[in-house]
């Protein structure tokens, strides 16, 4: 098959991470593959395989990641018998794409939380199938968008950094090198800087810990809404505590020194951070949002919080940090092999390419 993912840019959030995951398993497996992105460059660009076709409509930057001018004359020299639309604005084009290139079967993903706009929604109408990442997503678009069941399936999210078969060592190095001793608890959060992300909540929910807890919370990642949250720690008083590690290309060392996952995004459709911490062993502590409760075994590897329940939130933290050793040992191995078998890449590129198969060959019949 010749297969095009379309992103509007290889930013470091978790949709373009899946879509570089995606183009490079669809190429390795043999088919002809293109990533067609709006804008050129990103983060992420560097990690795409050498053997998928690479395009960008901008020649230019102009960062605009609407800016999709010669989009369809490139789908057309492409020729696919698939068009993936990633992310919210890649979506938007899904019923241009449909109408103008009806030999392909167009496929949009619901990867998100947030209201959609008009054209996405449009293109949900429009296209041949969509593809849900969580079943509560799913459940979104049958409910709220009207979207038949028939025309929705449900892949999660796949685990886009291999963890290891029989776990790993405590990076006591990585801990030694913030300031956390063997006694400190790391709370971590890998997440782009948005303000959906909330991580400013985070903040505000470790700040109202027993003075006497002995903790950090490690910030990965990066965006707009970072710099009022180094406001927030600084109006917090909490010092070197709270710690901003930056964009963090592979952030499995990072899995490796923290101890419990830690997230209070309120615009989720499947969390990438909590599926590839509970595939290191971490429990995770999440507000409640859209497919949430997927990312882990609800009320045994993973806790969802009600929205802004900071009181119950840290309730659960001190629990987990005051867990006995055999106890957290033996979470994280039940943790560990649900998201290995959850949210296995191969057995999620699988269904990708099988339901291609069952499209294409149902569109040409």
């Amino acid at each position: 098959m010749k297969i095009l993912l379309l992103q509007d840019y290889l930013r470091s959030g978790g949709t373009e991470r899946q879509s570089v995951l995606l183009a490079n398993a669809f190429a390795a497996a043999g088919h002809e593959t293109m990533l067609l992105t709006f804008r050129p460059a990103g983060p992420l660009a560097t990690t795409v395989a050498p053997n998928v076709r690479r395009h960008s409509t901008q020649s230019f930057d102009w960062r605009l990641d609407w800016f999709a001018t010669g989009m369809t004359s490139a789908v057309s020299r492409f020729g696919p018998d698939v068009i993936l639309c990633m992310g919210r604005m890649a979506n938007c084009y899904g019923s241009v794409l449909q109408r103008k290139h009806p030999a392909s079967t167009v496929i949009a993903t619901m990867r998100t939380g947030k209201p959609l706009p008009l054209l996405f929604r449009r293109s949900l109408q429009s296209v041949r199938h969509v593809i849900a990442n969580s079943h509560e997503a799913k459940q979104t678009l049958v409910d709220g968008h009207q979207i038949p069941a028939a025309k929705i399936s449900v892949i999660h999210n796949s685990l886009v950094f291999p963890a290891e078969t029989g776990g790993v060592g405590r990076n006591t190095g990585l801990r030694q090198r913030h300031g956390a001793s063997s006694s400190t608890t790391v709370f971590l959060c890998v997440a782009m800087f948005r303000p959906e992300k909330n991580q400013r909540e985070l903040v505000e929910i470790v700040a109202g810990l027993p003075p006497d807890a002995d903790w950090q919370l490690w910030l990965a990642g990066d965006g707009t809404a970072r710099s009022g949250c180094e406001q927030l720690v600084a109006e917090k008083n909490l010092g070197s505590r709270v710690k901003f590690l930056g964009f963090q290309r592979d952030p499995s060392p990072l899995y490796a020194a923290a101890d419990i996952a830690v997230h209070a995004s309120w615009s989720e459709a499947l969390s990438n951070f909590l599926i590839e911490a509970q595939a290191r062993g971490l429990p995770a502590v999440a507000y409640q949002a859209q497919g949430i409760t997927e990312c882990f075994l609800p009320g045994d590897t993973g806790f969802a919080i009600a929205r802004d329940d900071r009181t119950a939130f840290r309730g659960q933290l001190l629990r987990l940090l005051h867990e006995p050793a055999a106890d957290r040992s033996a979470r994280a191995d039940r943790a560990r092999a649900y998201a290995r078998a959850t949210f296995d890449p191969a057995r999620q590129v699988a269904a990708y390419l099988e339901l291609f198969q069952k499209l294409t060959a149902t569109s040409g019949s």
